[in-house]
């Protein structure tokens, strides 16, 4: 039975509620009833109770009040609201004290009851969930002390090579562990809520550990069904397991031995996700390693496995991330994200908010579709935030504001716990800078410069290119074109083709293994010998030392 105290200031409602409710019938015993809160205060001091029943205007202390001391000091304890007032305030404030039920006076006895029932089953799952969790932690600690946490021990410390392996392996063959099978691999399992997608506050965090452990057992019992290897426990919410094919006879038979293993591997994986969902609602996401054909070799499965799980990071929770399936290592080429950011840039000169978001979005969804890990998805994401940025200085945009605005975007991408979110970071600074450019004067000389900068773009690469032909395409003046670009960008027609090209030349040299003429032919010079002047007149370094340092 759970103990129901009732507090009301007038002595007619509490006798009618105290004998027109069945209180054994809905599970409940009347501790008590009291006149206010000040009262009831004292009462729980002494006689904690699972319910409070309270009306809200009373002497001394009042309901609100009360329901804030228990909201403090008793949060356990359920708080049901009887009142004649029905102004938002109270009930935003009930609301703030965790008070389950607010009902307006007057309150018939079957209104109560049915709420009483209502009351009387979320008390019993919560009572439900607590005494599984106990039981929980009491097995938990009892594993703590059997032969499974010196098996676990044992297993890590043969992948991860923490003693010498024949040692490793002689200990486990005394637990009857031995290993004779032609393939094996590392998975590592990890739960995604108290995993770094999210930020788990200190409850979850203590929580951890016995849910791993749920984790394990699960994968253990199902490894043994499936005669597929052996689990064991790294960390407070990742499951490791040692996967093992059986063993050919025939040289004949291993390709057929190895693809059938890497199958159930997948297999038993899925199984244990669906397992754990089943059990405790949450979500595992597993890394799968490479396959290796020795116990000698399972540090590189484990490593690759780990590689695997860090993939993450781009496609999300709940997934089976596996080395083996050859996805993760089709990275697309530099220059398919750069025609993406071409995409951006061209939308962001035309002031275009929505090609830009379109641009961001795909770009988001490359690399989904290749599970980049976190720190070429952020190189990816800060390449198009400053080249907004450049986009932004270059129409006119305030030069400190726009770098302030700029590094404070990087930074917070690179502290985010998805890409999902990272993006979004990346969308709310180009709309800034969008916002910002839709403001300015639409000048025609503003304009004439947007088309020039956007022509320099495109064009950059042509060794011929000069003011005439830009001029020639906008119409202009070569004069007056530069008097007005000038005024518009801050720079002379040279000084802006020759920061892009020196600024595509460093991208090129950052991120692929062209040859440096090769490279001063796609930015537009068709010497090489010059190219390499004007690189080291405008960064300090030459092109080889430069692709030295960001190639490391």
């Amino acid at each position: 039975m759970y103990q129901v105290l009732l507090v009301d200031d007038e002595i007619l409602v509490r006798d009618a509620i105290r004998e027109n409710i069945d209180w054994e019938g809905l599970g409940f015993t009347l501790a008590g009833d009291c006149q206010n809160g000040k009262e009831a205060i004292a009462f729980v001091k002494e006689h904690p109770v699972h319910v409070v029943l309270t009306d809200i205007n009373m002497p001394y202390v009042d309901g609100l009040e009360l329901s804030r001391y228990l909201f403090e000091n008793f949060p356990e304890t359920v708080v049901i609201i009887f009142s004649g007032f029905s102004e938002f305030d109270y009930a935003q404030k009930a609301i703030q004290y965790h008070v389950s039920e607010y009902l307006l006076k007057p309150v018939t006895a079957r209104e109560l009851s049915q709420v009483l029932e209502r009351t009387c089953e979320k008390l019993d799952k919560t009572r439900k969930e607590e005494q599984k969790l106990q039981k929980l932690t009491s097995t938990y600690k009892e594993y703590q002390k059997n032969a499974a946490l010196i098996q676990s021990k044992a297993l890590s410390n043969l992948v991860m090579h923490s003693r010498e392996p024949r040692e490793s392996l002689r200990e486990l063959g005394e637990m009857g562990i031995t290993f004779q099978s032609s393939y094996y691999r590392v998975a590592v399992l990890d739960i995604d809520l108290y995993s770094d997608l999210y930020e788990p506050d200190l409850e979850k965090q203590k929580e951890s550990a016995l849910m791993a452990f749920v984790v394990f057992n699960i994968s253990e019992e199902l490894l043994r069904q499936e005669r597929l290897g052996h689990a064991y426990q790294e960390g407070n919410h990742r499951i490791h397991l040692l996967l093992e094919s059986e063993r050919f006879e025939q040289p004949g038979n291993q390709r057929g031995i190895r693809m059938e293993f890497l199958a159930a591997s997948r297999r038993i994986s899925e199984r244990i996700q669906q397992e754990v969902y089943k059990a405790l609602g949450m979500m595992v996401s597993a890394g799968l390693g490479g396959c290796v054909s020795s116990t000698d070799e399972l540090y590189h499965s484990w490593e690759s496995a780990q590689e695997a799980l860090a993939r993450r990071y781009s496609g999300g929770g709940g997934l089976i991330l596996d080395m083996e399936s050859g996805k993760q290592e089709d990275h697309p080429a530099y220059s398919d994200y750069n025609i993406v950011q071409s995409r951006l840039a061209e939308a962001v000169r035309d002031h275009d908010t929505e090609r830009a978001m379109e641009a961001l979005d795909a770009m988001q969804a490359s690399m989904r579709g290749e599970l980049l890990e976190k720190n070429r998805v952020c190189l990816q994401l800060a390449q198009a935030v400053r080249q907004v940025a450049d986009i932004g200085l270059a129409s006119g945009l305030d030069g400190g504001w726009l770098s302030q605005e700029r590094e404070a975007a990087v930074d917070r991408i690179a502290k985010q716990r998805s890409m999902s979110k990272a993006v979004e970071t990346a969308k709310e600074y180009t709309e800034l800078v969008l916002e910002a450019l839709g403001s300015m004067s639409d000048s025609n000389s503003k304009r004439l410069a947007m088309r020039a900068v956007d022509y320099i773009e495109k064009h950059y690469a042509d060794p011929a290119l000069g003011l005439n032909d830009v001029c020639g395409y906008l119409g202009v003046s070569t004069s007056h074109f530069s008097t007005l670009f000038k005024e518009a960008t801050g720079e002379t027609f040279m000084d802006l083709l020759t920061r892009t090209r020196m600024q595509k030349a460093k991208d090129l040299l950052e991120h692929t293994a062209l040859k440096n003429y090769e490279i001063a032919e796609r930015v537009g010079y068709s010497d090489p010998h010059y190219f390499g002047i004007v690189f080291k007149k405008m960064t300090g370094r030459t092109p080889t030392e430069y692709a030295k340092d960001k190639r490391k």
